[in-house]
């Protein structure tokens, strides 16, 4: 059995997940743009599905099926990149809360600007928070590793098969936080 090519002669290329990256578009973009450059780009690691720009509506029900639908579907696990600010998001926790309701993996990532306090507690989204604590979502900090993440995300997708630990009951945020 050849490792090099498939019964057409094509070269063998592993299927790469597909990744939904949920952000603070405002803060953050740059700490995104660098984890796309480095893993998308320069490795193929991943497959970036993120919304490009907000879905025109206030209907939290209407945004979080659109989210589900043009988004979600057809990826396995979401990226959160945590900033500082991150928590204060509606976007990040509607995206958060429909990643739960789809039941795929769930993997937060502490940028380098998310200050712990001395405790060596960080602020990050109430909904990530309550899965990294039951053991459904993964936890890590940033890298620019491609082994680290990818043996990262395998991580959050094997956690993902025990979905009788998603906790997805809170409400959902109704506008940012100040």
């Amino acid at each position: 059995m050849s490792t090099y090519g498939n019964l057409f002669g094509q070269p063998y290329r592993p299927v790469k997940p597909k990744v939904f990256v949920s952000y603070h578009h405002d803060n953050d973009q740059r700490w995104y743009d660098q984890f796309t450059r480095v893993f998308a780009d320069a490795y193929d690691l991943v497959t970036d599905r993120s919304l490009g720009a907000c879905v025109e509506s206030d209907d939290c029900e209407y945004v979080m099926r659109v989210i589900r639908e043009q988004y979600l579907t057809g990826t396995s696990v979401t990226i959160v990149l945590c900033g500082n600010e991150t928590w204060k998001r509606k976007y990040v926790d509607w995206e958060i809360k429909a990643t739960l309701d789809k039941e795929h993996a769930l993997l937060g990532i502490q940028l380098p600007t998310l200050i712990a306090g001395v405790n060596g507690q960080v602020t990050v989204p109430d909904r990530l928070s309550q899965n990294i604590h039951n053991g459904y979502a993964h936890w890590i900090a940033w890298t620019t590793d491609p082994v680290f993440l990818s043996s990262a995300i395998q991580a959050a997708r094997t956690r993902a098969a025990s979905t009788r630990l998603i906790i997805n009951a809170r409400e959902t945020m109704c506008r940012n936080r100040s």
